[in-house]
């Protein structure tokens, strides 16, 4: 079985695993009437696990701890201090995704059209009810919530898995030469931090995360003999080498999460000043994120040991970087780079721990795990 196949055998497994937990879902029921609330209260017993609260701030406390855990709130419309509208209308700005059912005594169309718009009212019904007919509500309104959970835990379990994968997929590119072990790591923090300085979106800096990781994937195909040769390449084998960019490209562009992804993978041998490969693309001609990827994938192969040369000291690599300002690197990216070597260093000198605090797929990851250990837990 391959790596991609465990690790969706994985996720499968947790899902039916979560999926048979046999637990009760949680209910608010919100009613300045203490017989009413007791009425709500026998209907629903036995049935699903019940929050109560008697009115609009009481219930907002309530949410406030408990909102994660209630899938479904029933709230009486006429109460003190806080209408069942007001109140349900700020439950929806915090937790959109809880199902939301209004009491009201009185038929005004202006409020329960509101209450459709503005707190994404499930439905309304109007006293005196029949618990028979309040019952049907519920009972519909949690299979919709269900719906909902279940797609939206599917994504999140094929969005883990896709991050996962591809952070997989690095480690196994790294271990096929020994000299570059956690060279993918490090790339990609050396490009975050330098991509942190530009002022780029979350989503920005998740996708050149991304495209560090695999930047170098398509040395997949590179025989072992060539990528961890000692001597010398030969002008063939040179050539072989080269082809890792476009083979890259050609292994993730029909993702269609990582179709940008891809362009950038081609163009991280691409230099400033035109004489790079494989297109010989010049100045902003190549892509943001693959000039700076150019950048911190220069300085680890400078500031790492290989087979040909030890590490070359920091300070060395940083200067070599200035030189090439222009000529192979964005001049721009490049003084920015140097301006924050003090960080990159201290990044160099810890990777693993620094790679922690910046990772975006990571924090993702960390959160998935920690909502599915929730959802095990309740």
């Amino acid at each position: 079985m391959g790596l991609s196949d465990t690790l969706l055998k994985e996720s499968i497994d947790t899902f039916i695993n979560n999926d048979m937990t046999d637990t009760k879902p949680t209910i608010l029921i919100v009613d300045d009437e203490i017989n009413n609330l007791q009425l709500l209260k026998r209907t629903f017993r036995g049935s699903y696990n019940i929050l109560t609260a008697s009115n609009g701030y009481e219930a907002l406390d309530v949410v406030a701890k408990e909102g994660d855990a209630i899938s479904l709130i029933v709230s009486d419309q006429k109460m003190p201090q806080m209408e069942g509208t007001e109140f349900l209308k700020k439950v929806n700005e915090t937790h959109p995704d809880i199902i939301k059912i209004l009491l009201t005594g009185h038929q005004d169309s202006d409020i329960i059209v509101s209450a459709i718009n503005d707190c994404q009212l499930y439905q309304y019904i109007l006293k005196p009810f029949e618990p028979e007919e309040l019952k049907v509500a519920v009972s519909n309104g949690l299979k919709k919530y269900e719906l909902s959970s279940r797609k939206t835990l599917i994504m999140k379990d094929l969005k883990e898995l896709f991050y996962k994968t591809i952070k997989s997929i690095s480690c196994a590119l790294d271990a096929k030469d020994p000299y570059t072990h956690g060279h993918s790591l490090r790339v990609t923090l050396y490009s975050l931090i330098l991509a942190s300085k530009l002022g780029l979106t979350d989503s920005a800096l998740e996708e050149i995360e991304t495209a560090g990781l695999l930047h170098d994937i398509g040395k997949i195909g590179i025989p072992q003999a060539i990528l961890c040769k000692q001597a010398k390449l030969t002008d063939e084998e040179f050539e072989i080498m080269k082809d890792h960019t476009c083979r890259g490209e050609k292994m993730i562009k029909n993702v269609k999460k990582l179709h940008a992804v891809a362009s950038w993978l081609k163009s991280h041998h691409e230099r400033w000043d035109g004489r790079g490969y494989p297109c010989g693309l010049k100045g902003t001609e190549i892509p943001l994120f693959a000039r700076v990827i150019a950048i911190a994938d220069t300085y680890d192969a400078m500031t790492s040991t290989r087979p040909y040369r030890k590490a070359l000291p920091h300070e060395v690599a940083i200067q070599e970087i200035k030189r090439c300002a222009g000529m192979q690197f964005d001049p721009e990216l490049a003084e920015i780079f140097v301006a924050h070597e003090a960080e990159i260093k201290a990044a160099k000198e810890n990777p693993e721990e620094y790679y922690e605090k910046l990772s975006f797929l990571q924090k993702y990851i960390n959160s998935a795990e920690a909502m599915l250990h929730l959802n095990q837990q309740t």
